[in-house]
């Protein structure tokens, strides 16, 4: 079941019962942070919460709920992809990966629905008014203080959209990009646009600066959740992320034109604020900022949006999240590109088994990896290719681990880990680039990292003792305790 805005999947979570409501006056300055932060520590994630009395940093109540920790829970990101188990869309892309021409015709004809299914993708164009565009604010009725932006942590430069989907466009190749970037509040008119230098957005806003052109772009919070979470994907900077969602979807996402830009945007969005860049203004002051680290990342200059106009739907509701000390919502966005990109790791590594970035690592600077080892050294080949990857490049530490042990349970990869190292002779340094928010790298975004081979060790690998077995009951004897357990009065097997 594809949902197609983001009140029909708040809707089918509410049905699923992991919704809940809350009625009591909460401000949208730092309270309503603390709550779902408390939230979100729950185990599997917590409830999603909707809180329809937010109360603005004026004191007064917000016209528009808000909803946060949508996607944080293994259930609800599964549901907002329309899947059982992320695990299916990840077996969806091994299929298309798989189209070798097959022999005969009727080999051939197979491949057809495949094809076909890859065609459509591509999102449809709406006619305006669009949903997105039933109330309209333009000149001096813009005010983004009457938006229940939320200020996340004590020490943050200002209130911030932490759930957007930023739109902009490569001026050279015409290529749309949707991205997930933080943005600060500096007034009722303008905002600032965190993108990181190696982001898609960065790149189009340095293009056109260069030219001395003003650079349209819209940020759209609330949408279909495929298209949401497809905003926060590391795609390439080819693929349309709209295109993406459509595929994880199974139905193309629909847009419509922007009312004051040359832009799309999502035509069921709750709200969309438009506006430019000026590259003949300075840059402005954007964070501190609580980020996903744990840490507050330190303030710096980036550029400053003007707001031409914010539009929305007649009864919206703003989503947003919170990042910092993990878990938090954001580890469960993560966890599904984990799943979904699997297949694309192993195009150009095929002996990965699995992997896992556990929350406690927030991504970047811890990933386990299981490999079906063929010959000696190939754990220091995997590491060496994953850090060639795209954003695998910035893992801080990479372990490697036979293709038996489970690294979706950290405490299991670890066990086995820690008894397979000999740490001299198992670690390997490497410097590259590091993640921009590593505040221990000796320097901004280029650092080192670390590689555990904490596989089995071959003869060939100079290891000349025996290697022990690992402990296991007989099959027989499990199946027996097995048998008489609901009888033994302890509660559910282990």
């Amino acid at each position: 079941m594809s949902l197609d805005t983001l009140q029909e999947f708040i809707a089918a979570i509410e049905q699923a019962g992991e919704l809940v409501r809350i009625t009591q006056p909460v401000s949208v300055h730092l309270e309503l942070c603390e709550i779902a932060d408390r939230v979100m520590k729950q185990p599997g994630g917590g409830p999603a919460l909707l809180f329809e009395n937010a109360i603005l940093r004026n004191g007064h109540p917000s016209p528009y709920p808000v909803a946060i920790n949508l996607f944080g829970s293994m259930r609800r990101m599964s549901l907002a992809l329309g899947v059982a188990k992320l695990d299916e869309v990840g077996a969806r892309i091994t299929k298309l990966l798989d189209l070798k021409v097959p022999e005969g015709l009727m080999g051939k004809l197979s491949l057809l629905p495949r094809l076909l299914e890859v065609s459509k993708f591509p999102p449809r164009m709406q006619g305006n008014p669009a949903p997105c565009q039933e109330v309209v604010w333009r000149g001096d009725e813009i005010d983004l203080d009457q938006l229940p932006i939320i200020t996340c942590w004590p020490e943050d430069g200002g209130p911030y959209v932490t759930l957007p989907m930023v739109i902009s466009k490569d001026p050279v190749r015409g290529i749309r990009n949707v991205g997930m970037y933080r943005v600060q509040q500096l007034g009722p008119k303008h905002v600032a646009m965190h993108w990181q230098r190696h982001k898609s957005g960065a790149e189009h806003w340095r293009t056109m600066a260069e030219r001395g052109e003003k650079m349209p772009v819209c940020i759209a919070i609330g949408a279909d959740p495929a298209s949401v979470y497809a905003g926060s994907a590391p795609l390439p900077p080819t693929v349309d992320e709209f295109i993406f969602a459509g595929f994880l979807r199974s139905k193309p996402v629909k847009l419509c034109k922007a009312l004051t830009c040359d832009l799309e945007v999502p035509a069921e969005a709750e709200f969309v604020i438009e506006g430019y860049i000026d590259p003949a203004e300075p840059l402005v002051t954007e964070g501190p900022f609580g980020d996903h680290t744990g840490f507050y990342s330190e303030a710096d200059l980036y550029p400053r949006v003007h707001v031409t106009a914010v539009t929305m739907r007649r009864n919206p509701v703003y989503a947003t999240t919170i990042v910092g000390r993990p878990p938090m919502e954001d580890f469960y966005l993560g966890h599904a590109t984990e799943r979904i990109f699997l297949p694309l790791l192993k195009l150009t590594t095929p002996e990965i088994v699995d992997y896992h970035m556990p929350a406690e690592g927030i991504f970047h600077n811890l990933v386990f990896v299981s490999i079906r080892k063929q010959y000696p050294g190939q754990a220091f080949k995997v590491m060496n290719a994953l850090w060639g990857q795209g954003l695998m490049s910035l893992a801080k530490v990479l372990v490697i681990v036979d293709e038996w042990v489970n690294v979706r349970n950290p405490q299991e990869a670890w066990w086995v880990a820690l008894n397979n190292l000999d740490p001299e002779r198992d670690a390997r340094f490497s410097m590259g680039p590091v993640d921009v928010l590593d505040h221990a790298s000796r320097g901004f975004t280029y650092g080192s990292k670390l590689g555990l081979d904490a596989t089995r060790k071959w003869p060939e690998e100079g290891f000349t003792r025996n290697w022990p077995k690992v402990i296991e009951m007989d099959p027989a004897t499990k199946a027996k305790v097995d048998a008489i357990w609901p009888r033994l009065g302890l509660g559910k097997s282990p």
